[in-house]
Parts: C-alpha cells; structure tokens; sequence
C-alpha cells in the first residue's frame, strides 16, 4: 500500500525533492484525523493523560514524527514540515467552517 508521506519523506532524504517542495505538498494534501471528543474537565484530561497512545496511522503525520526521531530529519525540517502541516489543518477546517454557516 502506498503511503504519500513516506514517499515525499523519501524524497526529500534522496534530494529529489527540495524542503520546499515537500512543504508544499504537505499545505495541498489533506492529513487523516483522529476523532476522539475534547476533553470537558482536568478530570478527563488527567485520565486521558494516563491511556496509551493512540496506534499508528498511516499517512498521517505519525511518519514525519517516526522520521524525526531516527534522524532522517533535521529538526529545522521537522518544524517547516509541521508548520505546513498546521497549515493545511487550519484551512481545511477553515473550509469547513465556511461549508458549515456560510462564506463570512
């Protein structure tokens, strides 16, 4: 199964694609979402704090994290590709906002 995120961190490794390119690619794409509720009290936050983790999910930024931590990125790539990340969440949910109540 492909998985874009690797394939663009690849990329990225080998000098086929610049940071910026990747960048770009990671504003464009739509990242996978993890649909637990908010928390609504320090009580649900201190108990959440004590679960696992959630489990792996492909394609999402779970691999640039992995990629991180065995070195693969630098930590001033990591934050250029988390701030892009970011990014593309803020305008999709900026998107859905707008689809919701109306262009404002």
């Amino acid at each position: 199964m492909a998985n874009e995120v690797i394939d663009l961190l690849v990329a990225l490794r080998d000098g086929t694609m610049s940071i910026d390119d990747v960048a770009g690619r990671f504003r464009e794409r739509s990242w996978p979402r993890r649909k637990r509720p908010p928390t609504t009290s320090y009580v649900e936050l201190a108990i959440r704090a004590q679960e696992d983790p959630e489990p792996y999910l492909p394609g999402s930024f779970d691999d640039v994290a992995a990629a991180f931590h065995r070195g693969d990125l630098s930590s001033t790539q990591y934050g250029v590709l988390a701030q892009a990340m970011a990014d593309s969440a803020r305008a999709e949910d900026e998107r859905l906002d707008e689809n919701a109540t109306g262009p404002k």
